[in-house]
């Protein structure tokens, strides 16, 4: 990262830089927070987030202690996220200071929800990684090599949809599984997806003609 991508977080009078965020650009709603500072600092900002109601938070350009004037962007936990969320903090060995992860637990692949959040190294990554997360909430099985398909399909119908975000790719994703069900069920009609043969998974599930259509 160079320190034009960092930010720093401000919160109940307490500041830290943030080397990571997503945050809805519309509301200003926070979904997953990494930040390093002072204990203290760290511990401030995370209880002054979750706070009922909250202490006003925001979002600044530039490192703590060299942020930028102006471009102020307000920051809040979501309240469908209120009870969801969790913290990791971890002192750094060189610096002395500490590193936070606060994060709402619908980012977990295990938590259960139907909901939940995206958060991918790179955009190549989301399309596997929705599918795993996806996989697992469906009541239908879906094979892995309509990951791809899946996830144009979730753009598409807005069920992924993407988050302001800093260090990492987010996005809110909201499955609806009665309109997955039947867009599967066209799919394969159509011979756009096809069935893997039973106890081969190698065998191609998707159809390169049906694609380009």
């Amino acid at each position: 990262m160079t320190p034009d991508d960092l930010h720093t977080v401000s919160a109940g009078g307490f500041s830290a830089t943030a080397d990571a965020f997503a945050r809805d650009a519309e509301d200003g709603g926070l979904w997953f927070l990494s930040m390093v500072g002072s204990q203290t600092a760290l511990k401030a900002i995370w209880g002054s987030l979750l706070k009922q109601p909250p202490d006003p938070a925001h979002l600044i350009r530039g490192a703590d202690g060299m942020a930028l004037s102006g471009g102020y962007q307000r920051c809040h936990v979501p309240r469908e996220t209120v009870g969801t969320w969790t913290t990791k903090i971890a002192r750094l060995p060189v610096s002395g200071g500490y590193h936070a992860l606060v994060y709402t637990r619908l980012a977990e692949y295990a938590f259960e929800r139907d909901a939940f959040l995206l958060l991918a190294k790179t955009e190549d990554e989301a399309p596997s990684l929705h599918h795993r997360f996806l996989d697992r909430r469906s009541p239908l099985p879906l094979h892995r090599s309509w990951a791809d398909w899946l996830w144009r399909r979730a753009l598409a119908r807005e069920e992924a949809v993407p988050l302001q975000s800093e260090g990492v790719v987010a996005y809110r994703c909201d499955p609806d599984a009665e309109a997955l069900r039947d867009d599967l069920s066209v799919a394969v009609a159509s011979g756009l997806l096809t069935l893997p043969h039973d106890g081969d998974a190698s065998t191609p599930t998707t159809n390169p003609e049906g694609e380009n259509r």
